[in-house]
């Protein structure tokens, strides 16, 4: 009889505990279920990680490949390895930055670490990323300008505790089924309601108690709207931002007329009062991809935070909690050197940077001052320079960036090396392809979006013919830049990563692999063996902030116009959402093979507008390509809107390459677009002409 074994589901942040349970006989995992005994979840666990983890679907990789002749062939590890080191020593002869890297928070924290240290410390690039670039980087920016530390400062405790729920540009009821099982159950009690902001009437709004349906894009208007008619009723807890926080006058002076915000969100005063009498009891407010995935991302994160601040809704059983995506995004964020040095220590002070030199051995000067571009602009960089070499590492960048298309062109153009466990698009396209282990058979930690460490433990050996993710990192790593990693079993390199994280605000100097299999998980900081944290930032009564004035700070963003507005030509507003099994490009949950045309969800009277009915063969199409589509005539999606998949591979053909100024994550969630009939006549039809289309 197989073993049971205790692990963590990679699928979504909640960071849900698993048991599996390995077939008898052969290779796979017979039984997953939830782990009654994990802090984080009880017990609990939803159907698509079940069934991700014990029967994905997607074409596994096996053997390393490389490209000859134009065409992927089969190889051994030592050929695929050589190849890779010999391009990439090549590439970094001419250049420390010719070589990007794009990790992922599919990785485990282990492999985070490895792999920053390797881009970082080894190649000394400042192009290096990861796709949680795409999904989290503008909360975590707003979070750092707020509170002087990422993360939310609540937990998965506090939501028993609050009376209100306010959801903003999520829908958990899709995303993360087992945290919005809590939400629900809270909301129903007496005295206490779900509040969601959603330009869809989505599966979140419809558990809700109300639904605020605000234009696309008109985030930030409605967040400043609110808290100027919190203040015109004078709401304002004067107590809390008195003694806990600065800004909070400069911020006033910058509020609009709360009318003239209602009208630009494309509601009325009567809703801002709705959302301000909300506030007024003991909040927690939670907000997701609809508000991160904009040009002004960070500045409506950061205006979600301050209506939380203004209204005195920080502490227990309230407070600002954005929803996390992918499985590891936290981890990534703690522990890879992405955007912060490990334990977020500020990427540009040149003291933290002599830390990390000196921890890992490597000159000063060979570190980057900033952490890059971001995803967009590392691929950018193959064409304008000076990229030459490109290693994807568990992430599908030629499917998940913006304007696709150009980006695919890209990719090929450099020397790409592609790491994961299943084909895709990007593997398509690479000169190597490295087969990685996945979630069964990897051992490691990860963190879940309330900062919870757990355990990852395989329950079956990878197939032979493939590697950890570790033990990739290390063996690219020895062939390129020998000594610099040392010894990479995961529990010596955790210990390495938790000690660089001493002292810091994200200390994970207290956990350790046999504290994680005694406790189930540990919440950082913990700075010692005994202790972790539960709410961030009060200590015995007083509030003490990682910020020069020991403060929480306002913010001062205004809203601005869409980076593509409709207009005559493009009629419609294209938004991109999850499907139920929609995580990481879906490659764990759609069939091999081509995948079938996008599924647009419009309004009745959208079709009807553009002449159309559910089985016509319809196209989208935006500036920069067209998509074929299926049809959907649904009710819950507004008129004017289109709404599309963001995993589907098709669908980021469509999308603007724009990007937040602070955060670098682009503007996924509106751009301009028109819906029109195929014409069977003209199978090569780009677009119909403007005027005759919706």
């Amino acid at each position: 009889m197989s073993e049971h074994v205790r692990t963590t589901c990679m699928r979504c942040a909640v960071g849900c505990g698993h048991i599996h349970e390995g077939v008898d006989d052969g290779y796979g995992i017979a039984t997953v279920r939830g782990d009654v005994s994990h802090p984080a979840n009880r017990g609990l666990a939803c159907a698509r990680g079940i069934e991700e983890t014990q029967t994905p679907d997607g074409e596994w990789l096996t053997q390393p490949l490389v490209r000859e002749r134009g065409r992927l062939r089969e190889t051994t590890w030592d050929v695929a390895l050589s190849r890779v080191s010999d391009e990439f020593r090549r590439a970094l002869e001419r250049s420390h930055d010719a070589v990007t890297v794009l990790g992922s928070g599919q990785q485990t924290n282990e492999a985070a670490y490895a792999l920053g240290k390797l881009a970082r410390g080894g190649f000394g690039t400042r192009y290096y990323d990861a796709n949680t670039t795409l999904c989290m980087a503008s909360a975590v920016t707003a979070y750092t300008d707020a509170f002087g530390s990422d993360a939310p400062p609540c937990t998965y405790d506090d939501i028993d505790d609050a009376d209100t729920h306010i959801v903003w540009g999520a829908n958990p009821a899709v995303a993360h089924p087992v945290m919005f099982q809590w939400i629900a159950a809270s909301a129903d009690s007496a005295g206490s309601r779900l509040i969601v902001v959603d330009p869809v009437e989505s599966k979140t709004a419809v558990a809700g108690d109300t639904h605020v349906q605000l234009d696309p894009g008109t985030d930030l208007a409605l967040a400043r709207g609110v808290l100027a008619r919190v203040c015109e009723r004078n709401a304002v807890d004067q107590s809390f931002v008195t003694a806990a926080t600065t800004g909070f006058e400069a911020l006033r002076g910058r509020l609009p007329e709360p009318a003239a915000a209602a009208a630009t969100a494309g509601v009325d005063v009567a809703t801002l009062d709705v959302l301000a009498d909300a506030l007024a009891a003991p909040t927690l407010l939670y907000w997701g991809m609809g508000v991160n995935q904009s040009t002004q991302g960070t500045a409506t994160a950061g205006a979600l935070v301050d209506l939380c601040l203004a209204t005195g809704n920080l502490g227990p059983g309230t407070g600002p909690f954005s929803l996390t995506g992918q499985a590891n995004s936290m981890g990534t964020r703690v522990c890879s050197s992405k955007g912060s040095w490990p334990g977020m220590r500020a990427f540009a002070d040149p003291d933290e940077r002599a830390v990390l030199a000196d921890a890992w051995d490597v000159p000063a000067a060979r570190l980057p001052d900033d952490s890059g571009p971001g995803p967009v602009g590392l691929v950018t960089a193959v064409e304008t320079g000076p990229v030459e070499a490109v290693w994807t590492v568990a992430t599908n960048p030629a499917a998940g960036l913006p304007d696709a298309a150009p980006a695919r062109e890209r990719l090929e153009d450099a020397f790409l090396v592609a790491q994961d466990a299943f084909h895709t698009e990007t593997t398509e396209l690479a000169d190597v392809v490295l087969p990685a282990a996945t979630w069964g058979e990897s051992s490691g930690t990860v963190v879940n979006m309330e900062r919870r460490v757990s355990r990852v433990r395989p329950v079956m050996a990878p197939p032979a013919g493939v590697r950890t993710d570790l033990d990739i990192i290390a063996a690219v790593g020895e062939r390129v830049v020998p000594g610099l990693l040392g010894d990479l079993t995961p529990e010596a390199t955790f210990d390495e990563l938790a000690a660089l994280t001493a002292g810091t605000t994200a200390d994970l100097s207290g956990v350790s692999y046999a504290r994680l299999d005694e406790a189930g998980a540990v919440r950082w900081p913990a700075p010692d063996a005994v202790s972790e944290a539960d709410y961030r930032y009060l200590e015995d009564g007083e509030w003490a902030f990682p910020t020069p004035s020991g403060r929480a700070r306002f913010s001062t963003g205004t809203h601005g116009e869409l980076p593509e507005p409709p207009s005559e030509s493009y009629p419609l507003t294209l938004t991109t959402a999850r499907e139920p099994d929609g995580y990481n490009t879906g490659v764990r949950s759609r069939d091999a093979g081509t995948p079938e045309r996008p599924l647009a969800r419009v309004a009745p009277t959208t079709l009807v507008d553009a002449g159309l009915a559910e089985a016509d063969r319809a196209q989208v199409g935006s500036r920069r390509a067209t998509v074929e589509v299926r049809l959907s005539s649904d009710t819950a999606i507004p008129a004017g809107l289109v709404w599309l998949p963001i995993h589907h591979p098709a669908t980021n053909d469509l999308t603007l390459p724009e990007t937040d100024p602070r955060s670098a994550e682009p503007n996924f969630k509106q751009c301009a677009v028109w819906l029109a009939a195929i014409d069977d006549s003209t199978p090569e039809q780009r677009r119909p002409t403007p005027g005759n289309n919706i």
